[in-house]
């Protein structure tokens, strides 16, 4: 099993090209299930759950083609997948795959929508806590769905066809409003979602939608309409740059020092996360292409954070933070509100030397001047990479294991960073 080395103590300079959405992706794959004619994505990143994804459509019929890079393109550039069901010649999506990604489950909506029934095994995933699928199940349900549950499977069917209605979720989340809104597109009438999550990768998935022929509105905002259409149509999008990659890598250059371009972020889609960055003591410039960072000399300060759904401070980015504030001076509190399991990278940044205490969803850091490199196990995506920022500062060296975690989410990781400066080499035991 792979495992990943760093000597710590070495800036950031350069550039950092980011990679398309992971969680943007996935969805924009799926939405192929919707058409019988070719969804092309462009920007897709190379990733293990985008592998994996590929493997669970293509078991339900999807053709999936591999565009090359095309000259000119820099060599961090995302790949181009034609993705085609032209014919579905399976409804059901097997345990053995759904099981190792949770996203996977969301074939259910474009199933029923298309075919009028699904039979999907209960998700899978990172273990960060109970993420019941009961929003789903109710959303579809609102669509006219006939849904019971056999031997770990979600069993849904809709004989004749999905019907609009009105979704009103108790608790915004972003993966029941894909779903629900890929289901609605086909059905009759309209679908009003309620309390829909705002996310960016919400509104690239209603974009690529539309071009595919939907017709939605309001994505974005709280409140979703979709008319239902007979048929959609194929379609091209290039998927959007990762948010959660940016703030990441931006953390990172906060954490070492430097000054770094991150080529092709937005800052429009991680207000909040730049905003903690800033305070922390670090430059933040919007440029043409990208985003600057910068940190040269000043000390890190002390910022609490509390994570939100968007557009408040992202879930995704609260490891990364959590692992800046152990060497910032001062002492700072970090509130996790999205998920309940999700500080179990507190003991391991702890064996770098970190001083964090756990009150429930609550861990109070205690800035130290000097991080100590060990060995630290990966325990689940974004974790495992506030490992990776640890261990860029820590004296001597840090191995990270458990890779196949940033696998998921980060592509070519060591080797940005490598670019960067950083010491940093994958090995292989």
């Amino acid at each position: 099993m792979d495992k990943i080395r760093i000597r710590g103590g070495n800036k950031l300079n350069g550039t950092i090209q980011i990679s398309g959405a992971k969680n943007a992706a996935l969805p924009l794959m799926i939405a192929s299930l919707l058409t019988d004619e070719t969804l092309r994505l462009m920007n897709v990143p190379r990733l293990a759950d985008v592998a994996l994804l590929q493997r669970i459509l293509g078991n339900h019929g999807v053709d999936c083609t591999i565009k090359g890079k095309r000259p000119g393109q820099p060599s961090m550039a995302g790949q181009t997948l034609d993705l085609c069901a032209g014919e579905i010649v399976d409804t059901t999506s097997p345990y053995e795959l759904v099981s190792k990604m949770r996203a996977s489950f969301w074939v259910i909506g474009p199933l029923l929508a298309r075919m009028h029934e699904a039979r999907v095994s209960l998700p899978g995933g990172c273990a960060i806590g109970t993420r019941p699928v009961d929003f789903f199940l109710d959303g579809l349900r609102a669509l006219g769905a006939e849904i019971e549950l056999d031997g770990g499977y979600v069993v849904a069917k809709a004989p004749n066809g999905l019907v609009g209605g009105t979704v009103t979720f108790p608790k915004a989340s972003v993966g029941a409003t894909h779903v629900v809104m890929m289901a609605a597109t086909l059905a009759k009438g309209t679908t009003r979602i309620e309390n829909a999550a705002r996310e960016p990768e919400v509104t690239d998935l209603a974009d690529c939608l539309i071009a595919m022929g939907a017709n939605i509105s309001g994505a974005g905002t709280e409140t979703i309409t979709i008319e239902g259409v007979e048929k959609l149509h194929g379609a091209t999008h290039t998927v959007l740059p990762d948010r959660i990659e940016t703030g990441t890598y931006a953390m990172a250059v906060a954490m070492t020092g430097g000054d770094v371009m991150l080529e092709g972020a937005r800052p429009d889609l991680l207000e909040a996360a730049l905003d903690a960055i800033k305070a922390s003591g670090t430059h933040v410039e919007p440029t043409n292409s990208g985003i600057r960072v910068f940190r040269n000399g000043g000390p890190i300060k002390a910022v609490s954070v509390t994570t939100e759904p968007y557009p408040g401070f992202p879930t995704d980015l609260q490891a990364q933070f959590m692992a800046l504030m152990t060497r910032a001076e001062g002492n700072s509190d970090i509130v996790e509100t999205i998920f309940e399991n999700r500080f179990m990278h507190v003991q391991e940044l702890a064996r770098l030397g970190a001083q964090i205490s756990l009150d429930g969803q609550k861990a109070m850091v205690e800035g130290v001047p000097q991080l100590t490199g060990a060995q630290v196990m990966a325990t689940d995506l974004r974790a495992s990479v506030s490992l990776v920022i640890g261990g860029l500062v820590a004296d001597g060296e840090t191995f990270v294991n458990r890779v196949y975690h940033l696998d998921r989410g980060f592509e070519r990781l060591e080797e940005k960073l490598r670019n960067c400066g950083a010491e940093i080499e994958r090995i292989s035991v």
